[in-house]
């Protein structure tokens, strides 16, 4: 087991792929203490009593039920667990609240309500509050005698958020600011009692502000007709020459992006365990109708086809779990580290998931992608059933489609897993350029043949066959980097789609490691389970994507002898052997159809 100690608060963001990991340095969901898994079992219990009964009214949108029953989850702290104990809250770890993400993700409609509110609504407080601002809200918002939102988007800024046109103007008393303007798309929107809104000060200083729904000249718009998560409160927010006090300034005049940033990083992050855990349930879900929907004979479940889907659907999650809950050991540790150092903890934690950034990036865009492939094949093993709305997976297919748009959009969060890496290469705070020329520089070496570019699968010594398919899926990253840099230099950042195909690479590279670690713990503990299969599979499945990007890219940096050198090069890398793996995911269904639900 690996607690949060033994993981280095050192590691910098991106490093993975160019720095080797020992299992014992990767936080899992095994590594879980029995105080994280004793919160999960109490939301469980909620939810068995108070959300489910409520959830057909809750989707409905029955006035003020979803609020009846966040005030009973206050009760139980579960509103206040971000905000720190002299305020009020719970003031729990990160893996707490991965924790309740994940168990609260089995209904997108509720999970938005309770999650607006403790995480984007609350954490801009919780991080650049000041001690006033904290002691006035945060009490409040603890027993959800506020409820919170989060006002950034605009009609005409959505991931262009700095082009806002909220103004924010001083009032002559100098006491006050004049806001006027309107936000989109506002969760917790029509029934939010404190919203974090951001304006222009000038119409040119981004920045953020602590409005009352009280104030005069605030107002919601109608409830939005969304295609999922139809029970959350979604809204546009009007502000008509609105007075707030100049000691609800949240942060510095003009630092407004740092304040919207860093919480959007926690926000991606927990679209992992949320994402997570909306697919655990509709795997279930799909397991047990398999087992009992009769078709020539015989329960759909018996088919190959059948059974292909739901060993796919475990292995995405599988891969989407291991990366989750690196990161969040990674930014923990972190944390951890720098209160240890004398920082305040919410300073501590604000700094990890800026360090993060980019991993919180992969994990919302690596996840909902996950959660989207698992609900459609959801769909497609109910067939016609699957369709219809008294069937969950119709709901959770609709329900899934947001996660890849809001927390920033699945293309912004692209660009921001090279881009990131990127800027800190230029600015000397990560030697990732240096490790893509050695690799590049390694590659051009008259004496290296095409074979030996690769490590073959006969290769001797203590690695494993996944070990160098890893190994190697780092080298192939960092050769196409090395090329497109090369070809492109400082403007490389401007060439979306290579960004982004460079972006897939290092994400699915991240996969790979965070799974292969994953699973030897597993293994040395004795409960590898289906992880080793799993592995398998998802290993070499993923290295055919890695060199289809790495194709895309070098096709745009180079043509000709030079271009055949490189496709030679990254063939070489990427050659492995296959597996077997149509037995493999027999026995993965196997294990499914056995406990009726995900399991490793």
């Amino acid at each position: 087991m690996t607690t949060l100690t033994e993981i280095s608060g050192k590691t910098r963001g991106s490093a993975f792929l160019f720095e080797d990991v020992l299992p014992a340095q990767v936080f899992t969901p095994e590594d879980l203490t029995e105080e994280h898994l004793a919160i999960g079992r109490m939301i469980d219990e909620f939810w068995a009593s108070e959300v489910e009964p409520n959830l057909p009214a809750i989707r409905e949108k029955q006035p003020g039920l979803a609020l009846a029953v966040l005030r009973k989850s206050a009760e139980l702290g579960l509103t206040g667990m971000t905000i720190p104990e002299e305020f009020g809250g719970m003031e729990m770890d990160l893996p707490s609240l991965m924790v309740a993400a994940e168990h609260m993700g089995r209904d997108a409609s509720y999970a938005g309500w309770h999650s607006a509110h403790t995480g984007i609504g609350t954490l801009p407080i919780v991080y650049f509050g000041t001690p006033e601002q904290k002691k006035k809200y945060l009490p409040r918002l603890a027993r959800l005698e506020l409820l919170a939102a989060y006002a950034l988007t605009e009609p005409l800024a959505g991931s262009d958020a700095l082009a806002a046109r909220t103004r924010a103007d001083l009032a002559p008393d100098g006491k006050h600011y004049i806001l006027n303007g309107q936000k989109m798309w506002i969760t917790n929107g029509g029934a939010a009692d404190l919203f974090t809104i951001f304006a222009k000060v000038g119409g040119e200083k981004f920045t953020a502000f602590l409005v009352e729904r009280a104030f005069p000249g605030v107002s919601s718009g109608a409830e939005e007709h969304k295609m999922g998560i139809r029970g959350t409160s979604t809204t546009a927010v009007f502000l008509d020459n609105v007075a707030v006090p100049v000691e609800n300034v949240l942060g510095e005049i003009g630092r407004g992006h740092v304040i919207a940033f860093n919480v959007l990083n926690i926000g991606r992050l927990k679209l992992g365990p949320a994402s997570v855990g909306a697919a655990k349930n509709v795997l279930a879900i799909g397991i047990k109708y398999a087992k009992q929907r009769k078709a020539f004979g015989s329960a759909i479940a018996d088919f190959g086809a059948i059974q292909h889907k739901l060993a796919e659907m475990a292995i995405r999650i599988f891969a989407a779990e291991s990366m989750t809950w690196r990161v969040a050991g990674l930014i923990e540790s972190q944390t951890q580290a720098g209160s240890a150092e004398g920082r305040q903890s919410s300073i501590a934690e604000m700094l990890a998931l800026e360090e993060y950034a980019a991993e919180c990036s992969m994990v919302k865009v690596f996840a909902s992608e996950m959660l989207d492939y698992v609900v459609d094949e959801g769909v497609q093993i109910h067939g016609g059933y699957g369709y219809h709305q008294d069937y969950a997976v119709e709901r959770a297919y609709r329900d899934s489609r947001i996660n890849r748009l809001f927390e920033g959009t699945s293309e912004i969060n692209r660009l921001v897993i090279m881009g990131m890496p990127l800027k800190r290469a230029a600015r000397g705070q990560l030697p990732l350029l240096e490790a893509a020329r050695a690799v590049l520089n390694q590659s051009e070496k008259p004496s290296l043949s095409n074979e030996k570019q690769g490590v073959t699968e006969t290769e001797t010594g203590t690695k494993t066959k996944e070990d160098r398919l890893v190994r190697n899926a780092k080298t192939i990253a960092l050769l196409t980097l090395a090329v497109a840099h090369e070809k492109f230099g400082a403007q490389l950042e401007k060439q979306q789609e290579v960004i982004m195909n460079l972006s897939d690479i290092a994400m699915e590279v991240f996969a790979m490691e965070s799974g292969l670690l994953r699973s030897q713990k597993l293994t040395s503990s004795g409960k590898s389970g289906s992880a080793l299969d799993i592995c398998a599979v998802y290993l070499r499945d993923a290295m055919a994507k890695i060199e289809g990007f790495s194709r895309t890219v070098l096709s745009a940096c180079c043509e000709g002898d030079l271009l055949r050198k490189h496709l030679a090069a990254v063939r070489g890398y990427a050659d492995h052997a296959p597996v077997n793996s149509i037995a493999l995911r027999r026995q993965i269904a196997a294990r499914l159809l056995s406990s009726e639900r995900y399991t490793v």
